[in-house]
């Protein structure tokens, strides 16, 4: 993952992106997921996958006293320091199934749209457990497997180019699935709801909220939006430790 957010054409074309440009507000899972966040004030706060840090941002500016990032990509964190310095930052580069994951050093684990390339949800699951504090939350969006197990993640059209429907297959066949991202071939992993949330489960968790993203009305009206309450793209999950 590392590798592909470091490619500069790729790069260039997700800092394009209204997520990249506008920050949380720019977003179309923010006004869902914001309202999951816990108390942070006085928190330690792990981010996986900080991308341009405005997680963390946000976490030291709602009263954080620590925010750690950690993103596998240089570009990334050049960019997350660029944009989002704080006093009470740091921003590593360092892919999450590498990080030792210390126990019971944070209050909160945020990850946001990164699970989907990792293969080993489980594995990341426990680590996350272990580095939690007792009643720690686990706040995270994941792409829908609704969105993963799509063919190449596009839709049927009809001869005039309007989507026809969403089709999906080998939906219970989880593990890497070859896309078209920002016009690059990526790797993504597919998993299912049961994964994703039983494995929560299994790793002792308690879910708390599970939601699945819908863009706010002022996003609809935006170009390539007005099919987006057709199918699921992302999943909100918090559970707490």
């Amino acid at each position: 993952m590392g590798n592909i957010y470091d490619n500069e054409t790729f790069f260039a074309e997700y800092g394009r992106m209204s997520r990249s440009a506008q920050g949380l507000s720019g977003a179309g899972e923010w006004h869902q997921l914001e309202p999951l966040f816990p108390p942070l004030q006085n928190s330690a706060v792990l981010d996986l996958g900080c991308g341009y840090g405005w997680h963390c941002k946000y976490a030291a500016d709602h009263g954080a006293a620590e925010v750690l990032g950690l993103d596998a990509s240089e570009r990334m964190i050049g960019e997350a320091l660029a944009r989002n310095a704080h006093p009470r930052i740091r921003y590593e580069v360092q892919a999450l199934d590498r990080y030792a994951y210390p126990a019971e050093r944070f209050h909160l684990v945020i990850s946001n749209l990164v699970l989907h390339y990792v293969e080993d949800l489980e594995r990341v699951y426990r680590s996350v457990y272990r580095t939690l504090r007792p009643g720690g939350v686990f706040l995270f969006n994941i792409e829908h497997p609704v969105f993963t197990a799509g063919i190449n993640e596009e839709w049927v059209l009809d001869g005039d180019g309007k989507p026809l429907y969403w089709p999906m297959d080998r939906y219970f066949f989880p593990g890497g699935r070859e896309t078209v991202f920002l016009g690059q071939r990526v790797v993504k992993q597919h998993h299912t709801l049961t994964q994703i949330l039983g494995g929560l489960l299994g790793a002792g968790f308690r879910l708390e909220a599970v939601e699945e993203v819908q863009p706010p009305e002022e996003m609809l009206g935006l170009p390539g939006m007005a099919d987006e309450l057709r199918r699921p793209m992302m999943l909100l999950v918090r559970a707490r430790k």
